[in-house]
């Protein structure tokens, strides 16, 4: 039977054919996600990191962290420095080949690796998927994930005046307790948005993790955990990598208005007569035994702007302030002087020379 010739679109009309009015400009292609950025088990390049976790690129893998935590046929077999937080590299390949062909039942695109622990419950998703729907993804025990039909809810008897905000963002939040929406337990006066509660508790970590208002910590924690927040266990962030390590810093200088040291007024000895001491009010203010005349039995001192405040801690031994401001340096110098007649130079290391006088 012979067979008809292929079909031909029609050309166009002559109006169409001339004219560059007619001719569409040309799109903008979308720079192209590297395929090492994008998650193999949720596909997504464009997530929050508070809400997937770190991105984890290794032996050609590249996963997010909480998407390994709840890939529901993904276990732990490798010590922590193992693979990915214990997760091992083949471990890993085989699940990505048992969830290739399964679709996420939010999306309904391919790779979908958590299920709905509920029983009977069949809906699988991506985890980013999910937290965007509303479903619960729980970070202790057996890490298991609720949709969003079957996620815990909060049975808490809170009542509102008028509108509330959050505690953390001070933005209003819903009317009762819902996925978005959560209280403390304890207290039910504390309310804030799941992200806003989500993102302090990555910050203060597991040992400074408690409810904005109350300070309550095991019953806020223990329901934060069933609720889906992440907590980690490691220190808070700001004990991390030295953020305040400034904060921790010592006075560490003489102040008076002429140092008799020769070395310089960073000198500081335990005993004798260049013992650095600071103000025992505002501790930003220090001074050597002898540049301001204090005795060796003395157990504090006080600098000029907080002498006769009374904020200065009581102590055992007695106590000196700097001298009235009519006093001038060489009076000051000469009395020093006077009462110590046994002066002696700093110890100091071989090394170092005192500058001498020009």
């Amino acid at each position: 039977m012979p067979q008809s010739p292929p079909a031909q679109c029609p050309p166009a009309p002559p109006e169409e054919q001339a004219g560059p009015s007619r001719v569409p400009p040309p799109r903008k292609r979308k720079r192209p996600v590297p395929k090492e950025e994008v998650c193999r088990l949720c596909w997504r390049a464009d997530c929050d990191p508070e809400v997937v976790g770190q991105l984890c690129r290794q032996k050609g893998l590249c996963v997010h962290e909480n998407c390994l935590y709840h890939a529901t046929r993904l276990g732990q077999k490798g010590a922590d420095e193992e693979g990915f937080y214990g997760f091992l590299f083949p471990d890993i390949r085989q699940e990505l080949k048992r969830v290739a062909q399964k679709r996420c039942c939010i999306c309904r695109l391919r790779g979908a690796s958590v299920a709905c622990r509920r029983r009977r419950c069949r809906r699988i998703f991506h985890f980013p998927c999910g937290s965007e729907r509303g479903c619960v993804s729980q970070f202790f025990g057996e890490f298991k994930s609720f949709c969003w039909k079957h996620r815990p809810v909060q049975r808490v008897r809170a009542v509102q005046q008028d509108e509330t905000p959050c505690l953390i963002c001070q933005e209003v939040v819903a009317g009762r307790p819902c996925y978005d929406t959560l209280v403390c337990p304890a207290c039910a006066s504390a309310w804030f948005h799941r992200r806003c509660i989500q993102g302090q508790a990555l910050r203060s970590a597991l040992h400074y993790f408690r409810c904005p208002l109350c300070q309550d910590v095991p019953t806020f924690q223990a329901e934060m955990f069933r609720l889906g927040i992440k907590i980690p266990d490691r220190d808070a962030a700001w004990e991390e990598d030295g953020a305040f390590a400034d904060h921790y810093q010592r006075h560490s200088s003489c102040d008076a208005s002429q140092c008799l040291c020769p070395v310089g007024r960073e000198q500081a000895e335990v005993n004798g007569p260049w013992r650095l001491l600071l103000c025992g009010s505002c501790a930003s203010r220090g001074t050597h035994q002898l540049c301001s005349g204090i005795g060796e039995d003395a157990d504090s001192w006080e600098c000029g702007d907080c002498s006769g405040t009374g904020t200065a801690p009581p102590t055992q031994g007695p106590s000196h302030s700097t001298p009235g401001p009519g006093t001038s340096a060489e009076e000051e110098e000469a009395r020093i002087l006077a009462g110590h007649p046994g002066t002696q130079l700093p110890s100091q290391p071989l090394s170092q020379k005192p500058a001498e006088p020009h």
